[in-house]
């Protein structure tokens, strides 16, 4: 017998062993913020997004609630309030699906694959449609001014042990330790 508290409990657990930073809102397991890496081949690689996820009492059989924190710039979320539309969450949602399923394919699809048609964000939606690479170039604009990791609280320092840090990263921090140098 599977309750949706105790489904809800596995699939939290599910999310947080594949190695997404889950932020907890409060002790129901109902509300979290989870950090969301922009998908490698899109203009939103490395961006970092804090996703809030509410699950509704009934998860799995209702579909969460979800929504970006930092600005995103995509035709599908909306600039303002950070609300998704996808079909997949919104319209077609299973008791199959769970929440590794939103961080590790419908997000990330939705990134790859925006859909113009059907825009929550019009401005942007116009500028993908009439002129792709502006749209692109938008996107960057956005990811550095508004999804860098310590916008999401996940400063360089706690990543000491995810090893992502960039080359970059890396050199800019030996110059700061090595201190000013004589000319």
């Amino acid at each position: 017998m599977s309750s949706p508290s105790k489904r809800r409990e596995m699939d939290l657990m599910k999310l947080m062993m594949s190695d997404y930073k889950v932020e907890m809102i409060n002790d129901g397991m109902q509300e979290f913020y989870v950090h969301f890496h922009g998908p490698a081949e899109s203009p939103y690689h490395g961006g970092v997004w804090k996703i809030k996820v509410e699950l509704p009492d009934a998860y799995p059989y209702k579909s969460p609630s979800i929504g970006f924190i930092n600005k995103m710039y995509h035709p599908n979320v909306d600039e303002i309030s950070g609300s998704v539309c996808l079909d997949v969450i919104n319209q077609t949602w299973s008791p199959m699906f769970d929440l590794t399923n939103v961080f590790e394919v419908f997000l990330p699809q939705l990134l790859l694959y925006p859909n113009p048609s059907d825009p929550l964000n019009g401005e942007a939606a116009a500028l993908m449609m009439r002129d792709r690479t502006a749209y692109e170039q938008r996107v960057k604009e956005y990811c550095q001014k508004y999804a860098k990791p310590e916008d999401v609280g996940a400063v360089p320092e706690d990543k000491s042990s995810d090893e992502e840090l960039s080359e970059a990263e890396y050199d800019s921090d030996d110059e700061a330790m090595a201190g000013p140098v004589d000319p």
